[in-house]
């Protein structure tokens, strides 16, 4: 636990220090996210949520940062999208997935339950994250319907993880 901190103290650090590097590790950080084989290894939440810290410190701009942040994610669950699309249910037993056996029933109840919203509500859910995008390919959802869902979704989340650093470091400086 104390190397991830650590990581996190880090990278905030160099953000703060390197401006003109923010919006492509912003960028990285969102899609690495929402990949689903990368998104169980990246803790991009807790940082994402500390350079909207620096956003609101001044450190930082935010337009640039959730440009950087909504097209991450997005290219990340639209990456998601083709690979359950090209691999199916094969995909689960690729690592890391295949060390969370859970992911795939819960994720094709839910996507099965909610349809097009569960892309959109899955975004805001970290396991359901990496495995809606998939199942929404394996099960050939409507590819402009999943465009649409997932990129407004991530414009959403994108400015809900930076803006409570924001706000909050307005409301208490």
């Amino acid at each position: 636990m104390e190397a991830i901190e650590t990581l996190v103290h880090d990278l905030l650090v160099f953000v703060e220090t390197h401006k003109a590097a923010s919006a492509p590790i912003v960028f990285v950080l969102a899609f690495g996210e929402s990949v689903a084989l990368l998104s169980l290894l990246f803790p991009a939440t807790v940082i994402l949520f500390g350079i909207g810290a620096l956003v609101g410190a001044g450190a930082l701009d935010f337009w640039s940062l959730w440009l950087a942040a909504a097209c991450g994610a997005a290219l990340g669950d639209w990456i998601s999208y083709w690979l359950g699309a090209r691999y199916g249910h094969s995909v689960f037993r690729l690592w890391p997935l295949n060390r969370h056996p859970d992911l795939l029933p819960r994720g094709e109840r839910f996507f099965h339950r909610w349809g097009i919203a569960s892309v959109f509500i899955g975004r805001f859910f970290g396991p359901l994250r990496a495995s809606v995008t998939l199942i929404a390919g394996i099960f050939e959802m409507s590819r402009l319907r999943f465009l649409l869902t997932t990129t407004t979704s991530a414009l959403i989340w994108a400015a809900g993880l930076l803006a409570p650093g924001l706000i909050g470091m307005r409301l208490f400086t």
